[in-house]
Parts: structure tokens; C-alpha cells; sequence
């Protein structure tokens, strides 16, 4: 099992007291930029274990009478059903969902902003269904140079011409469903608008990742630049936190590369910058809660693996291109790792190898490898699946957990009704026939139990797998890798 890197608990209480102290700096209003993932940010639980994926979330929970929730959504995003990659559904969907989670939480969602609207025929239908649920819906527009030609976006026909989102509580944390959503600009014109109405306001951003306080070749740091590599981003020094304060900082390369503009824009706005540097703007307290370095440094070698996998898979599927490879093959020296440090990848080679058909191995939380290969009944990822639960519950290898009786009508129903040549059951069909025997049979009940314990587990297949397989191992939580391969 990895070892725990993080303080969780810590986390939550200093992060929450940084953004008060914040707050009253700027005399008692904040739009808090929320950059990355808020709710469910599974990248942090692996590179630091012990991070929650809803830590952030929680933090706020912290502020919860002070707080409260606006989400932005690009409209042309929405016009052209951008797709969440990680969860694979559409921007505004995941808003739906967003709005729920906060709800559910109890925190305050107060609007939505629609950016970059120019009355798109499918932004306006989701408008409708927004405030159908009671959200209330603002427009904010295309600004003609922005962010560049500060005299005209700092103007009644720049940030101006926006919608004020009407607010009501100290704190306003404004997220998005992903990246380009237009967050930044959104606090910027809320700034303008209520520096012309006479409020005192200030603006923070919160991006977990580069960590400043962290070296910027820190494997932690070099774990976001593999997950960003198809955006190009970059740590670097920001040389401005230097010259300030004659302190080493770490920063990326967006932020640094804009920040002149943002002092040009707040001296506008405010008559002043309140920043020194691109560093001064945050309120990450992540690298403060660090409890053991090299476990997080050892969890993050091991996610430039994976996303070094993810990148050849995907390049052979056509989907990225090799800039992007290059880039992970760098940064995996910088680290000083190999795909051959990922424990799972050579147990699944020697048995596609041995058997001449695909397979598939799981590293146990205790540190076991499981198995699974390919036969009549079950594909190599089924075959793991029900290997792996096996092992948890402590049933004996040679023991069926699916009874013939079940498996048979599913094969029937594959082959003879719906069409398919392929009689061996995926994972999620190998589930189904696991979660009927359970109605009958203890042992296939205790597996079933054993699901939840698979989280954060590794797998590496040696073929790519169907969307199917894939998509049940995501649910699973399990961090999946394959070859850049497809079944032959």
C-alpha cells in the first residue's frame, strides 16, 4: 500500500484560514479563481496519497457561510458539445452535475456565466433549462483585444458591455467545467464593475499545481507538466517573485507570460497592483501539507509512467500527435524513471507472451500481482477482475465465482441475438454475472464486496482495451495503463 504523503486534515484547515486572511486583506469581498479540477481532483490523490479528491471541495465547506458558487461556461463550448475527456460528457452537462454536487454539499451556487455569448442557438436552450432549476444566467462577451489592448477592455465598451453578476456573500469562487471557460476574465470584469459602483473587491487564484513552494524539477511538479503536456504548459521560475522579494518561486508559463497584462489591467481598474508577482496572486497551501516528500515523489514518477502510456496509446488511436510523446519522454528523464519502474507492466508482457494471447496484471494494495489471461468464457481484463477479487476475499484460486448457469444465457444472448462475434464477456458483463451469483452464492457475494477495495489499484494491459473494459476499470478508480498495441 503507498505511503501516505499528505495531511489531509491540515490541509483543510490551513487552506480555509489563507483564503480568510485573504479576504480581509481586500477588505472583505474575494473572487477566488479556481483553476484545475474543485470537486473530484484525482490527479492530487495520486501524485500526493492521502489528498482527498474532494479535499478543495471540503476546504470550502470550511467558508461555507462566507461562500458562495459561480460557475462560468464558454458558450461556444457549448455550441460545439466540448467533451469533458476524463469523464467523457459535455461542459454543460458536467455544469449540471457541478450544480448538483455543490448543492448536495450545501454550498450556495449563485449563477452561471455564460462567456464569449453571441445568442448561440444551444447556449440559449441551456440558459432556458438553468433557470428552469432557479440559476440564475449572466452574459458576458467577446472583448476585441483582449487581454492586450487594456485601454479598451478596461472600458464601458470592454468590461462594460458584461453583465454585473449580482453577489451576496464575501467570497465568490468562480470554477469552471475545464480549461479556455474565460474564469480570469470574469473576476477581472467583476472587479471593473464593482470599482465603478464604490465596492472595494479583490481578486485571488487558487491552481493547485505547479506547487510554488516545491523545486521546479520536484517530481510533484514534474507530474502536472505530463498531465498538461498536450497544452504546452511549463513550470518555470517566476522571475518577478524573484526580483520582488529575491525569493525562488515556481509558477507556469501562462501565468508568468500574462502577468505584465494583469498589472496593467488592476492599475486600471484599482489605480494599483496589488500583486508583486504571478506567486503573490495565489493561495495554495498544498506544498505546506506534505508529510513525506519521497512518498510523493515516488507516487508522482509513477503517474509520468502512466501518463507517458496514455500518450502512446493515444497516439496510436490518432488522437495526439508526437510533440506531445517527445515532451513525456523528457520529462520521464528529468524524474529519472522508465516504463519498466511500473511494477504491472512485466507481469502482463511474460503471460501475453507465454499464452500468445492478450493479458492483463493488478498490483494489490499489499503489494501483490494478480493476473488474468484470455480463454473461451472470459477476456484477459474479466479474467483480472475476478482474479483480483478473489485474492482480497481470501477465496481460493481454483474456485468459480460465475456459475455456468448464468454464463451460458449471457454467451446466448451475445452471440445469437445481439449480433456479436466475440462470445467472451467484458468486464462490465463479467460484473453483472458476478452481482446475479451473488444473490445465490457467498463466495461470488464476498467478491462483490471486495469491489470497493480495487480503488487505486494498478493494471496494465498488454493490448488496448475496448471503450467498454476501460471505462469499467475508470469507474472501478483503478489507474489503468496498456501497450500501444491492438489485439491481433
Amino acid at each position: 500500500m503507498a505511503a501516505v504523503a499528505f495531511d489531509n486534515d491540515k490541509y483543510l484547515q490551513m487552506q480555509s484560514e489563507h483564503i480568510r486572511d485573504r479576504i480581509a486583506q481586500f477588505g472583505g469581498k474575494l473572487y477566488l479563481e479556481f483553476g484545475g479540477k474543485l470537486y473530484d481532483d484525482n490527479h492530487a490523490s495520486r501524485v500526493l496519497p492521502g489528498f482527498q479528491p474532494d479535499s478543495k471541495l471540503r476546504m470550502l465547506l470550511q467558508l461555507k457561510d462566507q461562500v458562495e458558487m459561480v460557475i462560468v461556461i464558454n458558450a461556444d463550448d457549448i455550441e460545439k458539445n466540448k467533451i469533458r475527456g476524463d469523464l467523457g460528457i459535455t461542459y454543460d452537462r458536467d455544469v449540471i452535475r457541478l450544480i448538483g454536487i455543490f448543492r448536495d454539499f450545501g454550498l450556495y451556487v449563485s449563477s452561471v456565466v455564460l462567456t464569449r455569448f453571441a445568442d448561440q442557438t444551444l447556449a440559449r436552450a441551456f440558459q432556458s433549462r438553468l433557470e428552469g432549476m432557479g440559476i440564475r444566467v449572466y452574459h458576458h462577451y467577446d472583448i476585441a483585444g483582449y487581454p492586450s489592448d487594456t485601454a479598451h477592455v478596461v472600458s464601458d465598451e470592454g468590461f462594460g458591455r458584461n453583465d454585473y453578476i449580482e453577489t451576496s456573500r464575501e467570497l465568490v469562487v468562480v470554477t469552471a467545467p475545464g480549461p479556455g471557460s474565460g474564469k480570469l476574465a470574469t473576476c477581472l470584469s467583476q472587479l471593473y464593475h464593482e470599482h465603478k459602483r464604490g465596492t472595494t473587491a479583490g481578486y485571488a487564484k487558487f491552481e493547485t499545481f505547479p506547487i510554488w513552494n516545491l523545486s521546479i524539477n520536484h517530481p510533484v511538479n514534474l507530474a502536472y507538466e505530463a498531465a498538461t503536456a498536450d497544452l504546452n504548459d511549463v513550470n518555470m521560475i517566476d522571475p518577478f517573485h524573484l526580483d520582488a522579494y529575491g525569493v525562488t518561486t515556481v509558477n507556469y508559463n501562462r501565468d508568468v507570460e500574462a502577468f505584465p497584462v494583469l498589472v496593467a489591467i488592476f492599475d486600471k481598474i484599482l489605480g494599483h497592483c496589488p500583486y508583486q508577482s504571478p506567486t503573490d496572486m495565489g493561495v495554495n497551501m498544498v506544498g505546506n501539507c506534505i508529510v513525506d516528500d519521497e512518498a510523493a515523489r515516488e507516487a508522482s514518477r509513477q503517474e509520468i509512467i502512466r501518463r507517458y502510456y496514455v500518450a502512446m496509446c493515444e497516439q496510436k488511436q490518432g488522437k495526439t500527435g508526437d510533440a506531445v510523446l517527445r515532451k513525456l519522454e523528457l520529462l520521464m528523464k528529468k524524474a529519472g524513471v522508465t516504463p519498466e519502474q511500473r511494477r504491472v507492466v512485466a507481469p502482463a508482457l511474460e503471460l501475453a507472451a507465454k499464452t500468445g494471447k492478450p493479458a492483463a496484471a493488478l498490483e494489490l494494495p499489499d503489494g501483490r500481482i494478480i493476473t488474468g489471461k484470455t480463454s473461451d468464457l472470459l477476456g484477459a481484463s474479466s479474467a483480472l477482475l475476478l482474479n483480483a477479487l478473489k485474492a482480497l476475499g481470501g477465496i481460493r484460486d481454483r474456485l468459480h465465482l460465475i456459475s455456468p448457469v448464468v454464463l451460458g444465457p449471457i454467451q446466448h444472448l451475445k452471440v445469437d441475438h445481439l449480433g456479436n462475434r466475440n462470445p467472451r464477456l467484458h468486464t462490465d458483463e463479467t460484473l453483472i454475472a458476478l452481482s446475479i451469483s451473488a444473490a445465490t452464492s457467498p463466495m461470488a457475494e464476498l467478491a462483490m464486496e471486495q469491489l470497493s477495495n480495487l480503488r487505486g489499484c494498478e493494471v496494465h494491459s498488454s493490448v488496448i482495451l475496448s471503450p467498454v473494459d476501460e471505462r469499467t476499470f475508470k469507474r472501478l478508480g483503478v489507474n489503468l495503463t496498456c501497450e500501444p498495441r491492438y489485439k491481433g
